[in-house]
């Protein structure tokens, strides 16, 4: 069943109250890759009655107050994306979409949600009980971090939200105890998993350099990133700690993750995958159309590009779910009255991580001192794609299923590293599981960048282009790879992009068309670089593209062409419609 948005349902519910309401950014989506519905479910499968009021307006109190107060607290996030990445584009230009709003229109979500939604609440609820911040924007926010959008070292959003404390990253597990010990009565500090505010600071904590530190001196910054990403592994972590004027932020180890078990548990609780009526009468919710038919087969990555925000709020360990758990999914998928007979992702962040992970990391936690891919994949990391072939195989002989699609994203590197199944693997993927292209993400071709963002080098990309094109032949198939690039990435200039320009003429065959900017994303190394102007693994100073016109010349000078080809398409196509039954004058002659 849905979670209650109206007292109606509360009603029918036979509810006179709720222990836990929900505020969130998205659309109420009850569906297993949304945060807000997984939180809810996990909740209610407790005994607890939950509620949630999605996108509300923050003018009036006519949202905010329909479904009462709550007995125990309430849960805020900004949805799916950071609020800021949600509404604005690389080039700081205003989104007109959003996915994750009926009828498709950017209005819904305001920027810095979690301190508009955290003020409506007090606004009209003046002593309420516990205001709980989750979700990325949350867990990405948390300490003291670079926001692009203000060009500004920010505190951490719980001093800027006022809310009592935050449970970070994937929170099942945290925000179940927190509302235990809530309803009973009991002082909730010592849970892992949450950032609150303190007077004095835990005396065995790590103290990190000052909020004031950090806003002015760089390599204060870098010194503070560090020691925040080398304790977030929940096998080796200590207690964090920050000065703000006088105050501290308190950080607690990170949340033992969910076993295969637990996380299969999560998955398992029974979803509308639908949006809520409530809402669903005001448009179509365009995330719906990918997540509806699709699967999540784990959580995590052991990528850790610097780039990304992956590694800071769902952990660098990848955590996965039993076979049985999704095998029962893809059967429930089968007997929605919309199914068409198509899943449209079985994957994960990186598709082909399923069932894979070092032995060590996962009873020792992460190393300090080296990653698991970069700059080459770990001899400890035993990379056997064999569980993902027979989970494949095994979902294509359901009943009702006709195809299988695999869209995430694949490492190369993971396949080419597989010596006994990673040419099993792609046979596979090309064989049965993707459609005319596969879609890959070097993101650049020169290797100092590359090297900077945490991915391989091109060397690997060509061989797996080799790799891949023999095996196409081999099966008979005309199908081809489609490649994600990014601009002005730190250390990237002009020339870096003229280079990647000419490399994937003459190695790719082609223009590339999906090419998008930088985004500096908050608590990423790649941001540290964007701010800091060093190399924050070196110390050396970098290049680092800030003028927003010459950002967009760097993506230009890969799609221009590009464009340039469909608006003369267009033109020509335009021309056609419009003298449809008569001769089509001959320009130029």
């Amino acid at each position: 069943m849905f979670l209650p948005t109206t007292r109606e349902e509360m009603d029918r519910l036979g509810w006179d109250g709720l222990d836990v309401i929900l505020i969130s950014g998205d659309t109420y989506i009850d569906s297993p890759y949304i945060g807000a519905a997984v939180i809810g479910k996990v909740l209610q499968n407790a005994g607890y009655r939950v509620g949630i009021i999605a996108q509300p307006d923050t003018e009036t109190e006519a949202d905010i107050t329909r479904l009462g107060e709550p007995y125990l607290f309430w849960g805020v996030t900004s949805g799916s994306v950071d609020s800021m990445v949600a509404n604005y584009t690389a080039s700081k230009k205003r989104r007109r979409q959003d996915d994750f709003t009926p009828g498709g229109i950017n209005s819904q979500r305001p920027d810095r949600a979690l301190i508009v939604y955290t003020n409506l609440i007090r606004r009209y609820f003046k002593t309420t009980k516990p205001i709980v911040l989750g979700g990325i924007e949350a867990s990405l926010r948390r300490i003291a971090h670079y926001d692009y959008w203000t060009d500004t070292i920010r505190r951490s959003i719980l001093f800027d939200t006022k809310a009592d404390l935050i449970v970070y990253g994937m929170g099942e597990a945290t925000i179940l105890e927190l509302t235990r010990k809530l309803a009973a009565g009991i002082q909730f500090q010592s849970l892992r998993g949450i950032c609150y505010i303190a007077a004095v600071p835990p005396a065995d904590y790590l103290q990190l350099p000052s909020f004031t530190e950090v806003k002015t001196v760089p390599e204060q910054l870098i010194k503070m990133f560090h020691l925040f990403y080398g304790n977030s592994d929940p096998a080796t972590a200590k207690g964090l700690v920050q000065l703000y004027d006088g105050r501290y932020l308190i950080q607690n180890p990170p949340s033992k993750y969910l076993s295969e078990k637990e996380l299969s548990a999560v998955h398992d609780l029974d979803y509308e995958r639908d949006v809520h009526p409530y809402y669903k009468k005001n448009g179509e919710v365009r995330a719906l159309d990918t997540i509806r038919f699709s699967i999540n087969t784990h959580r995590g990555c052991y990528g850790e590009c610097n780039f990304c925000s992956i590694a800071v709020h769902q952990g660098r360990t990848v955590r996965s779910r039993n076979e049985e758990s999704i095998l029962a999914e893809a059967r429930t998928l089968t007997k929605l009255p919309d199914f068409k007979g198509y899943i449209l992702d079985l994957g994960g962040p990186t598709a082909n991580m399923y069932g894979i992970e070092c032995q060590n990391k996962l009873t020792k936690g992460g190393c300090a001192s080296k990653r698991c891919l970069h700059p080459n994949v770990c001899k400890n990391l035993k990379v056997s794609h064999v569980r993902q072939i027979e989970l494949l195989k095994k979902i294509r002989k359901i009943p009702g299923i006709k195809k299988v699609f695999v869209a995430s994203g694949i490492r190369y590197d993971l396949i080419l590293n597989d010596r006994q199944f990673g040419i099993p693997y792609l046979e596979e993927i090309i064989r049965c599981h993707v459609s005319g292209q596969m879609k890959i993400a070097p993101e650049h071709t020169e290797d100092q960048v590359l090297k900077l963002m945490g991915k391989p080098g091109r060397s690997q990309l060509l061989n797996f282009i080799d790799l891949y094109n023999k095996l196409n032949q081999k099966a008979g198939k005309k199908q081809f790879l489609t490649y994600y690039f990014i601009a002005a990435h730190p250390g990237c200039d002009r020339e870096d992009m003229i280079k990647l320009k000419q490399f994937a003429a003459k190695e790719l065959k082609l223009r590339p068309e999906q090419v998008q900017i930088f985004t500096p994303l908050p608590s990423t190394y790649s941001a540290l670089m964007y701010y800091t102007g060093i190399n924050p693994f070196t110390g050396e100073q970098l290049f680092v593209e800030k003028n927003l016109r010459r950002k967009e010349e760097q993506k230009m000078l890969i799609v221009a062409e590009n464009k340039s080809a469909q608006n003369r398409l267009q033109s020509r196509q335009a021309q056609k419609k419009a003298h449809k039954g008569r001769p089509l004058k001959k320009f130029g002659k």
